[in-house]
């Protein structure tokens, strides 16, 4: 029997059907990446679309081709969560169709679709390169323990967690070294790693440490910007703020990396920045908050917040640029802490073998 993904093992609500763990569009399939504000990699599924989409195009997936689930996460190395949802995206631009039993199969569409789908015109083939293990669960492993750790704190199983992802305790550890390095897990007195509960008080101590760390970084990373980096970034949030009633979580997510992970990263102090990233598990948490918690506000505050941030450091008054950053730090801490509470109130999380409440 297959174990079960991580896609149906996501959070609950607390009466009434189970929630899909995946983020859908309006439409109710499931989101494409969004536009691209910060230049990321695309997603894993969104990269296996478009190369099954050229193969469609190209006639190497003939009409009447069988497709599955889990040939297609064998084939390119990703799990099946991903590898479902390519194939369900594929489905709603009309190049595949439920096969009888279960499966995908190739149906014949337009030309133009499938040029489309594929990514027509002006971009590279697109190819999945080979990725480490542990690389292929880490995010899935993130946001799954991070979805759960506004309920209680968790103790992290090393042992269930290769278990459940059917790799190897050398993997596994990897998986939990690198959760480590940003701040999701610790080691307790009997160094046993943990998940700690995001309380008001260690949502506080997060962000108070965050206010002290990331207005020097901004001070560090004002020199050695790439010119247009500030101006791209306020255009981003411009543009953001025009359609702020369309904006899905993934897209809130991208606009507070860009500032709080890409921008200060050009601070050139390696050890500041790895004191930083410890410390922004948070940005981790809204990832899942985003998703989950519903929308409180019209227009997401902290958009208007990073302008004040990115206009004085364009003119060069980086103190000021400073200042506005802490501000807007400590309104985001409120906010972070109303949203926790509702989706503890309002959601339950499914449990998994690998993660033990404490």
């Amino acid at each position: 029997m297959d174990r079960p993904t991580p896609a149906a093992a996501g959070p609950q609500k607390s009466a009434g059907p189970q929630e899909s763990a995946g983020p859908q569009d309006s439409a109710g399939g499931l989101e494409e990446s969004g536009p691209a504000m910060t230049g990321a990699a695309p997603r894993l599924y969104e990269r296996a679309r478009r190369i099954l989409a050229a193969r469609i195009a190209e006639g190497a997936l003939a009409p009447g081709s069988r497709l599955l689930e889990s040939h297609v996460a064998e084939q390119f190395g990703i799990s099946r969560a991903p590898a479902r949802q390519a194939l369900e995206r594929l489905a709603a631009q009309g190049l595949l169709e439920r096969g009888e039993g279960h499966g995908y199969r190739v149906v014949a569409a337009a030309a133009s679709a499938v040029r489309t789908a594929a990514g027509d015109g002006g971009e590279a083939p697109v190819h999945l390169a080979a990725e480490p293990t542990w690389a292929r669960i880490y995010k899935e492993v993130e946001q799954e323990i991070v979805a759960r750790t506004g309920f209680c704190a968790w103790r992290v199983v090393e042992n269930h967690l290769a278990a459940f992802y059917g790799v190897s305790r050398t993997v596994a550890r990897e998986v939990v070294a690198r959760l480590q390095q940003r701040g999701i897990v610790k080691k307790d007195g009997r160094l046993r790693w943990y998940a700690p509960a995001l309380t008001p008080g260690y949502v506080g101590e997060l962000y108070e440490m965050r206010a002290l760390l990331e207005p020097v970084a901004l001070a560090g990373a004002a020199g050695h910007l790439p010119e247009g980096a500030v101006a791209a970034l306020t255009g981003n949030l411009e543009a953001a703020l025009a359609r702020a009633a369309d904006l899905e979580g993934p897209d809130l997510s991208a606009l507070e990396t860009e500032l709080h992970v890409a921008l200060l990263g050009h601070c050139g102090n390696r050890t500041l920045m790895e004191a930083v990233t410890y410390y922004q598990s948070m940005l981790v948490a809204h990832t899942f908050l985003y998703r989950w918690a519903p929308r409180f506000y019209a227009t997401e505050p902290f958009l208007e917040e990073h302008l004040t941030v990115a206009h004085p450091l364009a003119a060069g008054r980086v103190t000021e640029a400073g200042e506005a950053l802490r501000v807007h730090l400590r309104n985001s801490h409120d906010r972070a802490v109303h949203r926790i509470a509702v989706v503890r109130r309002d959601f339950r999380p499914a449990p998994l073998p690998y993660l033990e409440a404490l």
